[in-house]
């Protein structure tokens, strides 16, 4: 472990550098990549000079930079490209439905909100990564950070329970009082 000095000049070192290296870096990624992927390049790249800084030529800081930039942006086409192939297989195993309904919809059921708010949070978070993500129960578990087995426990319960709760508001919501006979 490096003591204090060390960790000081490895920082000003790197603080010297990094601005040498962001905005070439930026036209270098900009050229070849969509602004989201340019930032989250950068970004990587930044950090791997930063974890290498011992590795970075004195004298040929932009060009080994680029080499880290060139690597990290096929790494993140190639993640890319993965998850578009396994997007492909996804909706033909199980096609996504032409709408599902989100928080923000101006047309998601009253009677579904009322029913999520009469869960648990973490419930209802449950239900909510499951329906509106479309997330799987391994998913959900790296996300909550608990067991793929304990998601799908959870979400079962989760699940039934808002089921009732749904049955519940359709059968008050199928009965009309009446004020006839009684005074007003």
């Amino acid at each position: 472990m490096p003591d204090d000095a060390s960790a000081a000049e490895r920082r000003a070192r790197f603080e010297a550098l990094a601005p040498e290296l962001v905005e070439p870096l930026r036209r270098f990624l900009v050229r070849r990549t969509d602004q989201a992927t340019t930032d989250d390049v950068l970004a990587e790249t930044l950090l791997v000079c930063w974890r290498r800084l011992d590795d970075v030529p004195a004298d040929a800081a932009l060009p080994w930079a680029y080499g880290v930039a060139r690597n990290c942006l096929a790494n993140a086409q190639r993640g890319a490209r993965r998850q578009e192939r396994l997007a492909v297989k996804v909706a033909v195993v199980d096609p996504p439905a032409d709408h599902v309904p989100g928080p923000d919809d101006g047309d998601v059921d009253g009677r579904l909100e009322e029913a999520l708010s009469r869960l648990t949070e973490t419930e209802a978070e449950l239900v909510r990564l499951w329906a509106w993500e479309q997330l799987t129960p391994a998913e959900i578990a790296t996300v909550l950070d608990i067991t793929p087995n304990a998601v799908s426990i959870r979400l079962h319960r989760a699940r039934e329970k808002l089921r009732g709760l749904l049955r519940k508001n359709d059968a008050a919501s199928g009965h009309e009082e009446t004020r006839e006979g009684r005074a007003p």
